[in-house]
């Protein structure tokens, strides 16, 4: 088939950028296609997947998330019949040699780092949602995709708008060959930016104004902020005229203004689900007809699910608010639930759907409003504002192909955010794309495996990252070349013929703001503090990371306090943790009562030094160094520097490689490589993919998880794929056996952390057990319901988080047979039920 024949198939005449991008393809070249949100990149996929199939050969088609994946393995088994399509996502394997596979972007690096056969005959690999790999977490896997691909292979590039799309070209077009740049501004549907704020002179309504007025922002709304009322009982300032809309208030003012089906994101899971209850119960039911095709779907995208478990799922309050043409859409709902309010929303059966931001990324639901409560987000540590390409991301939904004229994108107002803040935000379009790569130990060991050193070294050069670095290079200032040079001259200062000296300051507390000792601790740990100015015991309530470092701890006599990292000194220790039942609530006087009375009869289980122990019981050789403090200011001018270079945009070094030399160090000295040979522990990490990946097999060889039953094997392996959402979750070991494994995973990892901060090396995180309990709980045969009390986890949540526990003790069978028989007893157990439903049909 050819390109021409290809637009014979279609009912519509193709966009102009849509056939240069696919008669592109056809000559041979890679291209990278930027575009609004629903201006029709996908269709360049799809002429790059006919036209591979028509010359017999097969397609890749990768996505960056899962539901993603799942929704276009739909959409192409529709067109071209099941028995020619495949999908792969991990915990998921359907016709996997099928002519057009469709799959996570993980799976297709793992397949290239495994040499696998199924490369042979593919012709082209689309990567979805390219700009994905400034992503801190999953972007490097992008990189390492269009790195090793097969040079036969020719790579669709599909992005939304960002602000360099010439610098991704030229990098791709340096590393694969002809590469074209496809690039339209245009939106199919116009965006109209609105503003809303509420009047309390008008009877509470809210007003609906746009953001520009002749291209400019509009100053009639800087003069509607500024009004206030004439005067204020007691005096003091009088109120503001115009406030924030709540969210019943937004709903209805958007349905009066004929701007429904309407998408409102709130960048909160529970937010979502509280709008959504409170807005569904003051609106009645819809039409009898809309009523009964609701449950149609509902009742199609759940019949899977047994009774019991809707039940705790609470099915029939969230079907209710369907009929009520209300939904909320986020990660922590099981994906039947998801699925559904997409079909309704799709088929326009309700009116406003809640969200988190994860529905922006390219699933197909467009609205004719989408609406911004906050632009701001929470990022696990503290809110962030929002960049332009996440805003221009998230109102791409706004405007329906075919049925609107325009699409709105209303943000409300805020006293937190001024309205010229909002109109740069807004006016500025998109963000730089910027590279997130860095090698890391499985890149290592594969890279060593795969290449001779020079072809190693030359792909790390070829990566993204270095050639943003490159860029930078040359065009930084003689400023940035003076701090680099500083920066090398106070590294030398601290070199110390005695003895380590980052060592030293490790063991003394010393060349850090407290930054790494608050990164360590967890809610729930319990510390001693022998001396001081504020010695005790305490549990950590909270880390404070907004803002100078520092803990809200609660003491043995039930009083709650700020402690600042300063005050933890030398021979201070970590006992161990607290674990409870029930909800992790810190401000409720109850659950303090309960942790002081729990945190008064404590038994230590551990004592691991936090910031060193007395000099009189271990002394370090550098103590003898008659240099030695200024050893540490040098220290803590290295410490200054490359973070000042890192504030202005810039590596400490200039090399990939410099930074792939230190892993290969940490590699080397812990037995996984012998120069450029792959020992026998280096081949299990090959195999081993995990954001903390060096971490698990330093703990299979470690013995941590020998001798483990399938409860506590899941327990402590769920460490390493748990992330907790804030504090809802902290740590929560269910028996002494797995207490005891977990002990020995944090002393490995602190001996691991040792080194990649002496190596200069972005430190591993640590293991995370607030999901072990539960994992404990599950895998030995618990119902559904009898997980709701003890885990404060929403289902969706709890099902995602099992599926990477599965993945990981599937990696941890595969590598480790010693563990095997364990593995597999442990993932017959997580692997039922709901978890079994919960991966996307």
């Amino acid at each position: 088939m050819t390109a021409e024949a290809f637009y014979e198939t279609l009912a519509f005449e193709p966009d102009p950028f849509q056939r240069e991008a696919i008669e592109a393809i056809e000559a041979g070249e890679s291209v990278v296609v930027t575009a609004p949100t629903g201006a029709g990149k996908t269709l360049v996929a799809e002429g790059a997947v006919h036209l591979a199939l028509e010359a017999g050969r097969r397609a890749f088609y990768t996505t960056p998330i899962k539901a993603l994946s799942n929704q276009k393995f739909h959409d192409f088994v529709e067109d071209l019949g099941a028995d020619r399509v495949g999908l792969l996502t991990g915990d998921t394997t359907i016709n996997g040699g099928g002519d057009v596979v469709v799959m996570t972007t993980e799976v297709l690096r793992n397949m290239i780092y495994a040499g696998s056969d199924d490369l042979d005959d593919v012709s082209v690999v689309v990567l979805d949602e390219v700009h994905y790999l400034a992503d801190r977490s999953r972007g490097p896997v992008w990189e390492e995709v269009i790195i090793h691909a097969p040079q036969s292979a020719a790579l669709v590039c599909l992005s939304a708008t960002i602000s360099n799309p010439r610098e991704l070209a030229a990098w791709i077009r340096e590393r694969r060959g002809p590469t074209r740049l496809v690039e339209t501004r245009h939106r199919p549907v116009p965006l109209e930016p609105i503003y809303a704020l509420k009047d309390r002179w008008g009877d509470d309504r809210v007003v609906l104004r746009p953001i520009f007025v002749d291209g400019k922002p509009n100053r009639a709304i800087l003069h509607q902020l500024a009004e206030r009322s004439g005067s204020r009982r007691g005096g003091g300032r009088p109120p503001r005229r115009f406030v924030s809309p709540r969210r019943l208030e937004m709903v209805d003012a958007l349905t009066d203004a004929g701007m429904t089906p309407a998408i409102y994101f709130i960048f909160s899971r529970k937010g979502c689900e509280d709008a959504a209850r409170s807005v569904a119960n003051h609106r009645p039911l819809k039409g009898r007809q809309v009523v009964a095709r609701i449950r149609d779907i509902a009742d199609a995208h759940t019949d899977h699910i047994g009774a019991d478990d809707l039940g705790v799922l609470g099915f029939g309050e969230w079907r209710d608010r369907l009929e009520r043409g209300v939904a909320a859409h986020h990660a922590g709902m099981v994906p039947a639930f998801k699925e559904a309010v997409e079909a309704c929303f799709t088929e326009g059966l309700i009116d406003v759907v809640f969200a988190t931001e994860t529905l922006a990324l390219g699933i197909n639901m467009p609205a004719r409003a989408v609406v911004l409560e906050n632009l701001s987000k929470f990022d696990g540590e503290s809110h962030e504002p929002i960049t332009a390409s996440e805003y221009t991301q998230l109102t791409g939904r706004a405007g329906r192909r075919g049925i609107d004229d325009v699409g709105y994108g209303v943000v409300l107002h805020s006293p937190w955010v001024r309205f010229d803040r909002v109109a740069d935000l807004v006016g500025t379009g998109a963000s730089p794309l910027v590279s997130s790569f860095r090698p890391t130990y499985n890149m290592a060991v594969n890279l060593i495996a795969n290449y001779e050193r020079a072809r190693a070294e030359e792909l790390l050069s070829a990566s993204f990252a270095q050639f943003q670095r490159s860029a930078a290079d040359a065009r930084a200032t003689e400023g940035i070349e003076l701090l680099r040079a500083e920066l090398e001259e106070a590294r030398r200062a601290v070199a110390c013929e005695f003895g380590d000296v980052w060592e030293w300051l490790a063991q003394r507390g010393s060349g850090d703001d407290g930054s790494a000792l608050v990164d360590r601790l967890r809610p729930g740990d319990v510390i001693d503090v022998p001396k001081g100015p504020r010695p005790g015991r305490y549990m950590v309530l909270r880390r404070q990371t907004d803002g100078p470092p520092r803990l809200d701890v609660l003491s043995a006599s039930g009083k709650v306090a700020k402690l600042p990292p300063d005050a933890v000194v030398d021979g201070s220790e970590k006992l161990g943790w607290i674990t409870w039942k029930g909800p992790y609530r810190p401000r409720d006087k109850r659950f303090i009562q309960q942790c002081t009375q729990r945190l008064k009869s404590f038994t230590p289980r551990m004592h691991e030094p936090l910031v060193g122990v007395d000099d009189t019981a271990l002394p370090h050789p550098v103590d003898d160094c008659p240099d030695r403090e200024e050893h540490a200011r040098a220290a803590a001018a290295v410490v200054r520097l490359e973070r000042k270079l890192e504030d202005a945009g810039l590596p400490a070094t200039g090399s990939l490689v410099a930074e792939f030399d230190a892993v290969l160090a940490v590699l080397g000295a812990r037995g996984y490589v012998d120069g450029w040979s792959v020992l026998p522990a280096g081949e299990r990490l090959r195999r081993i993919y995990s954001e903390r990946d060096l971490l698990v097999a330093e703990t299979i060889a470690d013995g941590a998880l020998d001798g483990l039953g399938p409860g506590d094997l899941a327990a402590v392996l769920s460490g390493f794929v748990f992330d907790p959402r804030g504090d809802a979750m902290a740590p929560a070991l269910p028996t002494a056996t797995s207490a005891d494994a977990a002990t020995r995973v944090v002393t490995v990892w602190s001996s691991l952390q040792s080194d990649e901060r002496k190596a200069r090396l972005t430190e591993t995180r640590p293991p995370e057990f607030g999901f072990a309990a539960v994992a404990y709980a599950w895998a030995l045969g618990a119902d559904l319901d009898e997980l709701s009390d003890a885990n404060p986890m929403s289902i969706g949540d709890f099902v995602r988080v099992a599926r990477q526990l599965l993945d990981l003790l599937r990696q941890v069978r595969d590598v480790a047979p010693e563990l095997a028989p364990v593995a597999r007893d442990a993932i017959r157990g997580i692997d039922r039920g709901i978890v079994a439903l919960g991966v996307d049909r």
